[in-house]
């Protein structure tokens, strides 16, 4: 199974890594050694699909950003925060640079609130599965991830910009 995803972990580490600062010590490769290392010490997983795998590994690359993002800003003390470019296919925010920090923390507050839309968002913005593929992994239909990511972009958007949504 490892040649078969291998290119693509690499291509959502290449995705995750673009948007990063341009100084950033995580290279694609060691983003997705460090994500299949941590995959394959789950236990009991029972791995239903390519879909699901991916969604597990996006899972994974987001916690490793958000602690690296952590480590670096813990060693600068008072240093700014990591910013990511957020010009997707997705189109969720209007500002195309966002803390990746405050992003995450936001998106654990949608997640509090409405754990179904907070999954959604994590696959499909940061999984980057469609539609349909996000359908099949949180077993829902096409038409309510179509609905759910719709509220959850405005409602990110609205908590971003920190004010209403015109």
């Amino acid at each position: 199974m490892t040649p078969l995803v291998y290119e693509e972990l690499r291509r959502l580490a290449r995705h995750f890594l673009a948007a990063e600062r341009e100084d950033h010590t995580l290279q694609p490769t060691a983003l997705v050694h460090e994500a299949y290392l941590r995959l394959i010490g789950q236990h009991s997983v029972d791995w239903r699909n390519r879909a699901h795998f991916l969604a597990m590994a996006a899972t994974m690359m987001r916690r490793i950003l958000i602690n690296h993002a952590q480590a670096h800003n813990a060693a600068k003390r008072a240093g700014s925060a990591d910013v990511i470019s957020l010009e997707d296919a997705f189109g969720v925010f209007t500002d195309p640079r966002v803390d990746l920090l405050d992003l995450n923390a936001t998106l654990d507050r949608l997640t509090g609130m409405d754990p179904q839309q907070g999954r959604v968002v994590e696959l499909r913005y940061f999984g980057g599965l469609s539609i349909e593929e996000t359908a099949e992994v949180l077993g829902i239909s096409p038409a309510t991830v179509k609905r759910e990511w719709s509220t959850a972009r405005l409602w990110l958007i609205q908590q971003m910009s920190g004010g209403p949504v015109q």
